[in-house]
């Protein structure tokens, strides 16, 4: 069956870095866009970043570009997400997604356009 495993979540100081991992199995990882989005307490869950079915076009929340950067590895069926000079707003479940690439979209920012999800992992962000 499908499956969306996150991993690598924690605490950190804040301006620390963390590096997430989204491994995945039971479908074509290569015929997905993929993306992350977070959920902090009391808040809906938010766009992060998304990237296209080959790695070669990548988008960012405002609130994360500079610091996140999304990747990944078709061959491992695997995506990441590096995030460097984490701050307390950072702190949220994450979540990563699959999202079925119909030759259009190169990725997607919406949660109704993914059609997998993860447990999703916690992130916290110490001041």
């Amino acid at each position: 069956q499908v499956q969306l495993v996150e991993s690598g979540g924690g605490l950190m100081q804040a301006g620390g870095s963390l590096k997430l991992s989204c491994t995945t199995s039971g479908f074509t990882f290569s015929r997905y866009s993929m993306g992350w989005f977070r959920q902090a307490p009391g808040k809906d869950r938010e766009f992060v970043a998304a990237i296209s079915w080959n790695g070669g076009n990548a988008y960012y929340a405002d609130s994360v570009k500079g610091r996140f950067a999304i990747s990944r590895d078709n061959n491992k069926a695997t995506m990441y997400l590096q995030m460097n000079s984490l701050k307390p707003e950072d702190t949220a479940i994450y979540y990563c997604a699959a999202a079925w690439y119909n030759g259009v979209y190169l990725y997607r920012t919406k949660e109704s356009e993914y059609d997998c999800w993860g447990q999703g992992i916690q992130v916290t962000a110490s001041s």
